[in-house]
């Protein structure tokens, strides 16, 4: 876990899960929802459901389901190291997934920071899923890097110039 995570509000986390599960509309129509989210990690999952699937029998998960998962998640999971976690904001600069089998059953990412500095943050990402005659197996690995945009600490004075 890098250094620098702030002291997230007691319902920072519960109102950034609120918005991901039920205002985020694209998150919300995949069912996206947060099992567990602290400092240095996040656990992400989106149900399997037939309108994610390919026409493959048996069907098995798109791959731009796992990669917007990766990106999410990985995105989510540097929050607690910005200055404001709820409302300050974070935007994809580079985003590498590598799919390693086909999923057949929900889709559970782990994100964990690997690096948060001032503007920028990187984040590792797993997916797991049932893999079809393998049990459940990793499918989806990543690595996310993205713009950290702080709002200024309230003990930072402004520069006199």
């Amino acid at each position: 876990m890098p250094d620098g995570a702030h002291e997230m509000p007691d319902d920072a986390a519960a109102r950034i899960t609120e918005y991901l599960e039920d205002r985020h509309q694209f998150l919300s129509w995949l069912g996206f929802t947060v099992e567990e989210f602290s400092a240095d990690r996040l656990v992400g999952r989106i149900p399997f459901d037939d309108k994610l699937t390919n026409p493959t029998d048996p069907p098995t998960v798109q791959g731009g389901v796992a990669s917007t998962l990766v990106d999410t998640t990985g995105g989510i999971a540097l929050r607690p190291y910005l200055t404001d976690p709820v409302n300050d904001g974070i935007a994809t600069i580079t985003l590498n997934v590598n799919y390693l089998r086909r999923a057949a059953g929900d889709l559970v990412a782990t994100a964990e920071p690997i690096r948060a500095g001032g503007s920028v943050g990187v984040s590792y990402i797993e997916v797991v899923s049932e893999v079809p005659g393998e049990g459940e197996k990793p499918v989806a690995a990543g690595t996310g890097a993205y713009r950290l945009f702080n709002s200024e600490r309230p003990d930072e004075e402004a520069d006199p110039e």
